[in-house]
Order: C-alpha cells, then sequence, then structure tokens
C-alpha cells in the first residue's frame, strides 16, 4: 500500500486509505489514542483537551459507524470526561479498563486489581519532595503509577530522577514502560493496547478497523489488528500513525498511513464522513 499511497495527493491519499473503513460504517470500527492524536500534546497533562471542532466530528462519526472507541493511557473514566461523548467506548490504563458505551463502570482486568495497592505504595514510597522540587509529577492512576518529566526547569535532571524510579521498581518486580516524558510503573502482568481491541472488537461483527495513534504503546494497537486481520477475524485493517518531533520511528515505519499532527487527524476524521 505505501508505494500507491506515496504517488498521490495528501487529500486522494486519505480517501484511497480509508476506503477499506469507509466502504460499509456499519460494519467497521474506528479506533483512536487521545493525547497526540485528538489531543495536543501539552506541558501538564491535566491541562490537555480535544479542540471541539474535533469533538464534533467524533460526535458525527459514533452514529455512522458501528464501533468507535479512544484508547489511552488515561484511566477510561478520565478518558471519557477528556472526551465528553458518552455514547463511544473507552479503553484505559493502556488496555487494563473497558468502558463500554453507556456503561457507568469499567471492566478492569482482575490481575490489575491485585496489585493496586502494591503499585500505589511503591509510588507514595519513592516520590520525595526533591522529586516535587525538580517538577517531576506523579500521577495516580490506579493500578499504574506514573511519572511526568515535560516542562521541568532542567529535563535532562528530572528524566534522571525518573529513571532511579524506574531501576527500583525493576528491582522490586514491576513492570516499567516509557512514553513521551513519561514513566509508568505498571503490575508484572500483560497489559497492551492490541489485546483491549480484541475485547472490544470480539463478535465477529466488525469487518474492518481503523487504528490512529502517535506513541510506542500503539504498536501493540497496529499488531492487535493485523493479528485479527492474519486470523481471519477481520477483513481489513487500517493503521495510521500521528506524526511530531517525538513520534516513535518504528511507529512510523509500521503505520500505513501517517497524518501531520492532532490537524491531521481531523483531517482524517472528516475524510471518514
Amino acid at each position: 500500500m505505501r508505494a500507491i499511497l506515496d504517488r498521490v495527493s495528501p487529500a486522494a491519499t486519505l480517501v484511497e486509505a480509508l476506503e477499506p473503513v469507509r466502504t460499509d460504517p456499519h460494519v467497521s470500527a474506528i479506533l483512536l489514542d487521545i493525547d497526540g492524536t485528538l489531543a495536543p500534546i501539552v506541558r501538564h497533562a491535566a491541562d490537555a483537551h480535544v479542540p471541539q471542532a474535533t469533538r464534533t466530528l467524533l460526535i458525527e462519526i459514533a452514529r455512522r459507524y458501528r464501533v468507535v472507541g479512544c484508547v489511552s493511557g488515561r484511566r477510561s473514566t478520565s478518558a471519557r470526561q477528556m472526551v465528553a461523548i458518552g455514547t463511544i467506548a473507552y479503553v484505559g490504563n493502556h488496555g487494563g479498563e473497558l468502558l463500554r458505551p453507556g456503561s457507568t463502570r469499567a471492566e478492569v482486568d482482575p490481575q490489575l486489581l491485585e496489585w493496586t495497592a502494591r503499585v500505589r505504595e511503591f509510588a507514595q514510597r519513592v516520590y520525595t519532595p526533591e522529586h516535587q522540587r525538580i517538577r517531576v509529577r506523579s500521577e495516580d492512576k490506579d493500578s499504574i503509577a506514573a511519572f511526568h518529566w515535560r516542562g521541568a526547569p532542567d529535563e535532562a535532571l528530572a528524566e534522571e530522577a525518573v529513571r532511579e524510579i524506574a531501576r527500583r521498581a525493576e528491582a522490586e518486580g514491576l513492570a516499567v514502560h516509557w512514553g513521551r516524558k513519561v514513566l509508568e510503573v505498571r503490575p508484572p502482568v500483560l497489559l497492551n493496547k492490541g489485546l483491549a481491541i480484541t475485547t472490544l472488537l470480539g463478535g465477529g461483527v466488525v469487518q474492518a478497523a481503523l487504528y490512529v495513534g502517535d506513541d510506542t504503546t500503539d504498536l501493540d494497537a497496529f499488531r492487535g489488528l493485523r493479528e485479527l486481520v492474519a486470523s481471519g477475524a477481520l477483513a481489513h485493517s487500517v493503521c495510521v500513525a500521528v506524526s511530531s518531533d517525538e513520534v516513535p520511528a518504528e511507529l512510523a515505519r509500521e503505520a500505513d498511513l501517517t497524518v501531520d499532527g492532532p490537524a491531521g487527524v481531523r483531517e482524517l476524521l472528516e475524510a471518514l464522513l
């Protein structure tokens, strides 16, 4: 597909690449990451928001397509609060939670629940006044603890302090995952967006699926969709990388198509309608 796409205009590229999901919206799924995809990356994650123009498009897409969902590193309830559309699904904590359309309670992986207290105890123990002084920010995501250093006065110093937290976490048998200027300390259980997407799309009704993301964790979503195609559970998948100065090179290599930042995502959403 890539060789074909490289020879056409951007508008034609979108129409052509999205044809597998646009052909019959009633058996298609539209799945998107939030931060860096629907919402621009900002210094403090709590300040991020989905622009109204993007949200309006997503509402219309939710009316047309069989499954629409946001797949996020945030908690599923936080993701829904941020996007503010109750009729779509939300996958939270990188696949650890699933909040179905209209539901008031997330389905949480039982293995994660077993580790929640230990992860929280670790985060409280290792996060010190010194981290606060150098502007490392901690985030309690229930069974995941996150440590951000974006926007710290000395980002190199803050990153090294966070790397020490990662070393301590691994020494205590916890799992670590690196994102865009953030460390996540997780339970040592299998947890990724690809597995969550498989659960969300289960049932055999959806025949084509689109996934749009901007970070390393989105690689699992790409691979999850392609495994569904390989197994015959899906007929088509389209994987889209959202470009930025921080996008992992591997994500762009594995994508069928690349769009330019959240503004490019809006153009993609328009092309789906």
